[in-house]
């Protein structure tokens, strides 16, 4: 999701390492420990939670975030919790890094020092606010000054707890008064329009004489201010959360009589005294944040015409996607936003298998194609990543989440057993769950996405015309991908594919990485697969798959997803559940009688329909059917003044639904567009708010069933399940050639010397100059080289 700035689209996105937290304060009781979790919020609005560490005061977590970020915001913070199951959870202490600051700790571990949290700790937002002084002559002929101070609005307050109904208390404050006056509360908003108006009297001095213009006395100006202090309302018995204050002195109005501004809200002056630095621990951090600034398509024409030539070029190394490759520091850094813009445009194949082919051909020992770190393979993997993840998730996630409940002994080390563990029957456990996640992988051929099998085939095919009398190169160059770079790290770090929700235990990570092993030796069918473990134990161990049914259906696996045609899948009758989780949900109204209220239920999602219950597990109260799914899109704040929420359309009625936070809700926006895309009945056309009181707010019109007067967002490509913007990536392309302009600049000088590029460069020159042409705000290119195009 895209914020509007100034004509721009930006794009904001976190990737964030949560390492350990040290030094935690010792809990104020015998035992002294804690049981923490971190959680990673947007302002104060919680977008993510590690596990709960138990009985630690230097709690190791080891778990990885990332998030597209939809709106705007203050600070990237971190908070560390005490879980208490009888009162609530105790917060021990905060990071809050600013936005701006965000830079400063890019992509490097950090050790932050936590710091105390208070209320004076968590303000954000702003006020705009009002004031005008009359003169006023009173009955006995004295004159005063009435001030009027009017609160317009707020914007920007922090979430608390997934909502937000604030007030105002409004005080004239002096050495010797304090009037105060409140605004009324205005519900589930951080952007509440008040509007009102409140009076003070300021008594003027005996001395004073009426004039038609007046100024202040200097003494008076310092002793009065309007003080506003904003509020959260709560019905908890913990009162309620103060959310900031301003202070402005009255000498604002020395030159007029009236002053209008927005203030920033500010801590109190007598918050709570911090403690000493250390005091409360720290924690270790990764933050990557990135923030991209998109203009519209024609800007990127002439680089984006130039990209999409790439695989066509002859040779593909004299191409502006290989160069880019060559230039970049890593290969990683050009394959990401290459693979993306690639899938958007269609190209991603003759991409790949121009590059592949060429690798092929430079490869001398068959053993070791594909093996290194090269553009080619680490395009190969990012697209495995992105159009491979639900394929992942279908084949791999039922067991693994099996392996991480059940907690058998599969320890097969004889020097690491646990007293009275058996070796025997530990090793029948491991190769149980061996024989059925190699099983669930050879036959899940033809679920494999059409993307890759296409990848598959190419690579097999230059493999195989290269080397002719190696009879295995044709699988090896494929297996090396799919199992040893694609299901043996999903296996190894499920988390990491989203496959568990954290990282799991210690005697389970064991299990994974001996079943990691043995799937990646079955997978790469080396001749002498005992030789290829360097530990005798696990020599031993694969002696029960050392058979010709585990090489033949690996080959039968291979042969499948490397085929050149595009295949039909069965349709698969059991259900695959695709995300699950409490949201809260407005009754559709489907009884004549009933109350369209607000209830919260459990929401699940399979590849064959979209419920929701009281309770996990409980029966289901409402099913959506995917086909009757006929658009998933946002719903407007003002609808309900609920954030977060979005809608399910469906023929005869929206269902409304509030996530429990930004990020959540996008989520579950993308991946329910992501089941119901193909629809045949899917809308154009919506109603970005909702019908209420006889008509809908957004358009006005009376009918329920008025077409809508919005255009849908665009359903994502077929077969990949990620929302690519093809001028994200191309602006993303475009600052990588930017920020390597000096190693351009020094292929270019060699150039002439046999390298072929440079008609390439010229082309690339143009490309770039034409954009820059357009925008002032980039950063300026060295002039267009005088190259002839001969």
């Amino acid at each position: 999701m895209a914020v509007e700035e100034e004509g721009l689209r930006v794009f904001q996105s976190v990737k964030i390492k949560i390492g350990e937290a040290k030094n935690l304060p010792t809990y104020p009781g015998p035992n002294k420990m804690r049981d923490c979790y971190c959680t990673v919020n947007l302002d104060r609005e919680e977008v993510f939670r590690t596990k709960i560490v138990e009985k630690s005061l230097c709690p190791f977590y080891g778990e990885d975030f990332y998030c597209e970020i939809p709106r705007s915001f203050r600070h990237l913070s971190f908070y560390i919790f005490d879980r208490d199951v009888f009162r609530r959870d105790s917060i021990i202490g905060k990071v809050a890094i600013q936005k701006e600051d965000l830079p400063k700790y890019h992509n490097r571990d950090t050790w932050f020092q936590l710091q105390h949290v208070d209320a004076d700790s968590e303000v954000q937002g702003k006020v705009h606010l009002e004031l005008r002084l009359s003169e006023v002559i009173t009955d006995t002929g004295v004159v005063c000054h009435k001030l009027a101070t009017r609160i317009l609005e707020c914007q920007g307050l922090p979430i608390v707890n997934g909502q937000c109904d604030p007030y105002a208390t409004v005080t004239l404050a002096g050495p010797y008064r304090s009037e105060a006056k409140k605004t009324k509360v205005k519900k589930r908003t951080d952007n509440p329009q008040f509007d009102e108006v409140f009076y003070f009297e300021v008594t003027r001095p005996c001395s004073y004489s009426r004039k038609s213009h007046f100024d202040f006395e200097e003494e008076d100006v310092d002793k009065l201010e309007i003080r506003v202090d904003l509020w959260n309302a709560s019905n908890l018995k913990f009162g309620d959360e103060f959310l900031g204050e301003l202070r402005v002195p009255l000498n604002v109005l020395r030159q007029s009589s009236c002053y209008e501004a927005w203030y920033f809200l500010q801590p109190r002056d007598n918050g709570s005294k911090s403690l000493k630095p250390g005091d409360l621990g720290s924690l270790r951090l990764n933050v990557v944040y990135t923030e991209d600034h998109v203009f519209s398509s024609d800007y990127y024409s002439s680089l984006r015409d130039l990209l999409l030539r790439s695989a066509d070029v002859e040779p593909v190394s004299a191409s502006a996607a290989h160069v880019l490759g060559e230039v970049c520091r890593e290969k990683q850094e050009a394959a990401v936003p290459l693979v993306r813009f690639f899938l958007h445009y269609g190209r991603v194949v003759p991409f790949i298998s121009a590059i592949a082919n060429a690798e092929v051909q430079r490869t001398q020992d068959p053993n070791t194609i594909f093996r290194g770190n090269s553009l080619t393979s680490k395009c190969i993997d990012e697209t495995m990543k992105l159009a491979g993840m639900h394929y992942l998730h279908v084949t791999l996630k039922p067991t693994i989440e099996e392996i991480c409940q059940s907690h058998k002994s599969c320890e097969i080390d004889p020097v690491k057993l646990k007293d009275g563990e058996n070796l025997e029957n530990n090793m029948e456990n491991l190769r149980q769950y061996v024989d059925r996640i190699f099983h669930v992988i050879t036959k899940s051929g033809v679920s494999c996405p059409t993307v890759m099998c296409d990848i598959f085939f190419s690579l097999r095919e230059a493999a195989a015309k290269r080397f002719q009398d190696d009879l295995d190169v044709r699988y090896t160059a494929v297996s090396g991908f799919i199992f040893l770079r694609f299901f043996a790290p999903a296996i190894l770090s499920p988390n990491l594919f989203q496959l568990t929700p954290h990282h799991t235990d210690p005697q389970t990570s064991r299990t994974l990485t001996l079943i990691s092993k043995t799937i990646q030796t079955l997978g790469s069918l080396s001749k002498s697969k005992s030789a290829s473990f360097k530990e005798s134990y696990m020599a031993a161990f694969y002696e029960f798959f050392n058979e010709q049914k585990y090489a033949d259906a690996v080959k039968n696996f291979l042969d499948l997803i490397s085929s050149s045609g595009r295949r039909d899948p069965k349709s698969i009758e059991q259900p695959i559940l695709l995300k699950e989780g409490f949201m809260i949900k407005r009754a559709q109204g489907r009884k004549r009688f009933g109350m369209k209220n607000f209830k919260k239920r459990w929401f699940r999602l399979t590849n064959h329909e979209f419920t929701y219950q009281k309770s996990k597990g409980d029966q289901p109260l409402c099913s959506i059917p995917i086909e009757n799914i006929l658009a998933v899109e946002g719903l407007e704040e003002e609808s309900f003044k609920m954030k977060n929420m979005f809608q399910v359309i469906q023929p005869e009625r929206a269902l409304y639904i509030q996530a429990n936070n930004c990020v959540e809700a996008k989520a579950w926006i993308d991946i329910l567009t992501k089941v119901s895309q193909c629809n045949k009945k899917r809308l154009t056309v919506y109603h970005p708010s909702a019908y209420l009181n006889g008509h809908w707010l957004c358009c006005r019109a009376s009918s329920d069933t008025a077409p809508g007067c919005s255009p849908c967002t665009g359903g994502l490509p077929a077969n990949i399940q990620l929302d690519i913007d093809g001028d994200r990536e191309t602006e993303r392309i475009y600052s990588l050639f930017n920020s390597y302009m000096s190693k351009l600049e020094k292929m270019q000088a060699v150039s002439a010397v046999g390298l072929g590029l440079e008609r390439t460069f010229v082309l690339l020159w143009r490309a770039c100059r034409a954009e820059l042409s357009v925008c002032e705000l980039r950063h300026a290119w060295p002039p267009v080289p005088s190259c002839s195009l001969g």
